[in-house]
């Protein structure tokens, strides 16, 4: 009995060990995303991939996680629970500077850039019968402005000020994931809803090709806005790539980038591995989606409202793509 015992004691000492030790050879990382149904949550996954094919030589493992976007990503890589994020350029300025969600707390100084991805345009949806054909219309009108802390949320209210209009303007005022707006739309049961996105969009593809006919309502009063604030630029939304929408040229629009966040306090190896196998497999990485189809590896560095962390900076040197 007593040798019994003692070999069950030896074998569960031995799992511990064996286990305690797996988990010491390689640090995890975690990359938050945002919805399953956008392109930060693909783009975070391959990523993960890509740096661990190579998990031995540098001892990392990473992983995915779907999150509620860019405020909550921001947030959470600088309590520590994430070691990088996908976040609007807006975003991590605001951050940065301590503006918008960050007044209260302060400038997040902290807060590293590591690279941008691709542009995402300020896109309104509207039903046909809705009547909305330009800003203006949205007045009195049902309207998704964008999940509380997503960063569709403040761009919708941007957008609205080109018209001179507020959220108190609108007839109701929902805030719907983007995947729920484009089922609310063609269940008639609201006339419009904001997306900031890379295109083409699994969710926007859905949304023009239901039965309910949709069109995309451009935004041109965008000057003073865009001399306002730096992290905007002049966009266009492609209608070829939705067939089913409403419109027969591409509409003119605003936008931001998607860029990939950390904080100071993440290792110059860890940053510098996730950067390198990123720029190393660049082509397999642009395949990913249509949206990063034209994307250079010099607009990568581009875009960037937060301080590059040094890991980055040290590839990127290396590379020649800075000096």
């Amino acid at each position: 009995m007593k040798k019994t015992l003692f070999a069950i004691i030896v074998t569960l000492v031995s799992v511990t060990f064996a286990g305690s030790a797996f988990a010491a050879k390689y640090k995890y990382v975690t990359i938050g995303t945002g919805g399953v149904t956008g392109v930060y949550y693909p783009t975070g996954g391959a990523i993960a991939k890509m740096v661990n094919v190579k998990k031995k030589q540098y001892g990392i493992r990473a992983t995915v996680e779907s999150t509620g976007g860019s405020v909550f990503n921001i947030n959470a890589i600088m309590a520590g629970d994430l070691e990088f994020g996908i976040a609007q350029s807006d975003r991590g300025y605001q951050a940065w500077y301590g503006m918008a969600d960050w007044k209260k707390a302060g400038k997040q100084t902290k807060l590293r850039s590591v690279f941008s991805i691709h542009p995402e345009s300020i896109t309104l949806v509207v039903s046909g019968k809705s009547g909305i054909k330009n800003c203006s219309d949205l007045k009195g009108k049902r309207v998704s402005v964008g999940a509380p802390g997503s960063g569709t949320r403040k761009n919708s209210m941007d957008a609205l000020s080109t018209c001179g209009l507020t959220l108190k303007d609108l007839g109701t005022v929902e805030g719907l994931k983007s995947a729920e707006g484009s089922k609310m739309i063609q269940d008639d049961r609201i006339d419009g809803f904001f997306f900031t996105v890379g295109h083409p969009n699994g969710s926007i593809k859905e949304s023009t090709a239901g039965r309910i006919k949709v069109q995309f309502v451009p935004f041109t009063n965008t000057k003073d806005l865009l001399n306002k604030y730096s992290y905007y630029a002049n966009a266009a939304i492609p209608v070829s790539a939705y067939p089913g929408v409403q419109n027969s040229a591409d509409v003119p629009t605003f936008g931001v980038k998607a860029t990939l966040v950390t904080s100071a306090d993440v290792s110059e190896n860890i940053v510098y591995a996730v950067t390198k196998e990123v720029f190393e497999n660049f082509e397999r990485f642009k395949k990913l989606h249509p949206a990063y189809a034209n994307l250079k590896k010099e607009q990568m560095l581009e875009g960037l409202t937060a301080p590059m962390h040094k890991g980055a900076l040290k590839y990127y040197k290396e590379a020649g793509l800075m000096k």
